[in-house]
């Protein structure tokens, strides 16, 4: 039995791929994408990046250097945020009541993203 072929643009070929797709394409472009990268699957890299915490303010060294590692790898990378909060800034405040909600709002706006 022969194998398949893994369908390496799935989610990314449908958003660019056609004529119908031209205003997908030019937004992309906008933001730095070349001719070339259409043809490539795209890689989504969240980041929780921020300035309201340290634990995350190198994470957007981080997200860039998985962003090169992608397009290294062949694919096109794109990055976008999500929210971070800070449990030892919100400790023993109102804000604590947030803090296990918080992570399924992470996860549901990188499954939006994704």
């Amino acid at each position: 039995m022969k194998k398949s072929k893994p369908q390496v643009r799935r989610w990314s070929g449908p958003l660019v791929d056609g004529m119908e797709r031209a205003p997908s394409r030019a937004m992309l472009h906008a933001v730095g994408f070349q001719e070339g990268d259409f043809s490539k699957p795209q890689v989504g890299i969240a980041s929780t990046w921020s300035q309201v915490t340290p634990c995350n303010s190198h994470i957007d060294v981080l997200a860039r250097e998985a962003a090169e590692g992608a397009d290294e790898a062949g694919g096109k990378a794109v990055i976008f945020n999500t929210i971070t909060i800070s449990d030892g800034i919100s400790m023993g405040t109102e804000g604590m009541k947030y803090s296990l909600v918080s992570r399924e709002v992470i996860a549901d706006s990188i499954e939006t993203v994704v």
